[in-house]
């Protein structure tokens, strides 16, 4: 999806404000405390949201994203919250390279759903980035999510200088929900507007679970995301946890 996230750059944090990224990430400090986890690499970090929080708590963090567009947000607003340290790179989730292995890789907020295919080679390149023991914490919109609730569904919002329509399409058997989003942010007295194509894989809580042990990871545990719970049969979305050997 590298053409994705180009445009929507400009206005995502706007139209995504009602989204607790501190919450976000106070979930994910407990996993990573308890994992003893100190240098991070969040994958799909998109506008930094997560990766400056994180950052805030004291870890070593880097943040990775595919959009240009997406990072250069995120950087400015690292900036802004006074970690000029921080850094920020554009690489593909699934072909990760490193100057040292860390000792966690996060991906939220379903970064690993736009994977259409190549799951596995992020696993892989999550495996490889890691330090041995280290820990990899991902979520997905669940297929129950990707197939009942966003797909073949149309959704609005507006704000007070954003607006956009969301038309969506589930495919059974590509397993994938294609995405039309068309918006319109406020620029001077007037609206621009915007249009972009995304889909998501509808993957299915085994078929990760078999790939991450297929790519050597071990101990996978599988929550309803933000509970330490396992996932219901309508649970909108799972994090998953696998240690690297």
């Amino acid at each position: 999806m590298s053409e994705a996230y180009t445009a929507f750059a400009a206005g995502y944090d706007r139209m995504m404000g009602d989204v607790d990224y501190d919450g976000w990430a106070k979930y994910l400090d407990g996993f990573l405390r308890e994992a003893g986890a100190r240098t991070l690499l969040e994958c799909a970090c998109g506008t930094g949201s997560l990766t400056v929080r994180l950052g805030r708590m004291g870890y070593a963090v880097t943040g990775a994203d595919l959009s240009e567009d997406m990072l250069m947000v995120a950087r400015t607003k690292a900036l802004d919250a006074g970690l000029r340290m921080l850094p920020f790179v554009c690489q593909d989730m699934r072909r990760l390279s490193l100057h040292k292995p860390v000792d966690a890789v996060v991906c939220a907020c379903d970064g690993v759903n736009y994977l259409l295919d190549g799951v596995e080679d992020f696993f892989r390149s999550a495996y490889g980035a890691l330090k041995p023991g280290g820990l990899l914490l991902f979520d997905v919109s669940s297929a129950y999510k990707l197939q009942h609730i966003l797909g073949d569904n149309t959704f609005a919002a507006t704000g007070p200088d954003w607006a956009y329509i969301w038309e969506n399409q589930y495919h059974p058997r590509l397993r994938q929900t294609d995405m039309l989003l068309t918006g319109f942010l406020k620029q001077g007295p007037n609206y621009a507007r915007f249009e972009e194509r995304h889909a998501q894989r509808a993957y299915d809580q085994a078929e990760l679970t078999a790939s991450l042990a297929a790519c050597g990871f071990t101990g996978v545990q599988v929550y309803e995301a933000f509970t330490r719970q396992a996932p219901g049969a309508k649970a909108e979305r799972l994090q998953f946890s696998a240690r690297k050997e």
